[in-house]
């Protein structure tokens, strides 16, 4: 990768809070037109990540740049490449969408005419249109988050950070969320994403870095952390703890089990082919207790998560770490 495809660059990245190490060496390249996710539970990092890299906080140490410029020494310089858009809505509440939207445009420079053109573009690109003229006051959630993310392509940046963009949002809001963010990178924007879901990460990022405890536990593609779980497995819900309990006698003599009492399921291994997985459900079968479910699964990232880290990854997760209370 040369140096010049390089948008984001850390380089053992810290942050501490008092005696509290929030980031502990961090390292990242992030390749220009790519979506990077960070993917973690309460604690982790993320939120710190992005802070620093936004210039909104300094590392305690390490250091990293966006487009070339050093986060602190060109703090004004990476302002200018970068836009971000934080887990709360930056709005006034007191004017429309469309006022709030008409107000980041003349903030930012543009002509009367220009205004008028980026507003209605970004009003029509977030599926605005319906509540452009109620004040944001009176929005829902997720019509006010996609206000926000709006306002913060106002100037079309480099690099885009987003930290949880799609918290709390309707089926709806966060489809086009998605749509846009996969538009955006295929413009040439660079995407840094944090978020709480597993599927969103599954579905938009080129690259995740899971994290624990401020540090990077592992990182690649989404194939590449699910590969180091393991293969397909079949898994068994019983009904109840005692259909779990027969289930585990009945079938241990001929298959490798993997038994979670909690979640009253038993992963097997997935066969090789197609008649030793009906040879599972047969074995199942016999047995003679009700199941809730019999399924092919692949390995998913929360089991990625698991498995490099000990804990699960909650997919309700939000991040509330130290600075949050402090910035």
């Amino acid at each position: 990768m040369a140096n010049n495809d390089l948008v984001v660059v850390t380089d053992g990245l810290t942050k501490h809070f008092g005696d509290f190490v929030a980031v502990d060496q961090f390292n990242l390249e992030v390749q220009a037109g790519t979506v990077v996710s960070l993917l973690g539970p309460n604690g982790a990092g993320k939120t710190t990540i992005v802070r620093m890299i936004a210039t909104l906080i300094k590392p305690t140490a390490g250091s990293a740049t966006v487009c070339g410029y050093d986060v602190v020494k060109d703090s004004d310089a990476v302002r200018s490449v970068l836009s971000l858009t934080g887990q709360f809505a930056a709005l006034e509440d007191n004017l429309t969408a469309r006022e709030n939207l008409i107000l980041m445009a003349r903030l930012r420079g543009y002509s009367r005419k220009a205004t008028v053109q980026v507003t209605e573009s970004l009003i029509e690109r977030f599926d605005i249109g319906e509540f452009r003229d109620k004040l944001v006051k009176s929005v829902s959630g997720g019509q006010r988050r996609r206000i926000d993310l709006a306002a913060s392509l106002v100037v079309q940046p480099r690099v885009l950070v987003l930290d949880e963009p799609t918290t709390g949002l309707d089926p709806r809001s966060r489809q086009v969320v998605w749509a846009t963010i996969r538009e955006l990178v295929a413009e040439g924007v660079t995407l840094f994403l944090t978020t709480q879901y597993l599927e969103e990460a599954d579905a938009l990022a080129d690259y995740i870095v899971l994290l624990d405890h401020g540090r990077a536990t592992a990182a690649g593609t989404a194939n590449d952390l699910k590969s180091q779980v393991g293969d397909q497995r079949v898994d068994v819900v019983a009904a109840d703890a005692a259909g779990l309990e027969k289930l585990v006698i009945g079938l241990s003599s001929d298959f490798q089990l993997k038994v979670s009492a909690e979640q009253r399921m038993i992963s097997i291994p997935a066969p090789d082919d197609v008649n030793d997985l009906a040879k599972v459900a047969r074995a199942v079968h016999d047995v003679g207790v009700e199941v809730d479910e019999i399924a092919l699964r692949r390995p998913t990232l929360d089991d990625a998560f698991l498995a490099l880290t000990g804990q699960p990854l909650s997919s309700t997760d939000i991040d509330n770490e130290v600075e949050e209370s402090r910035s």
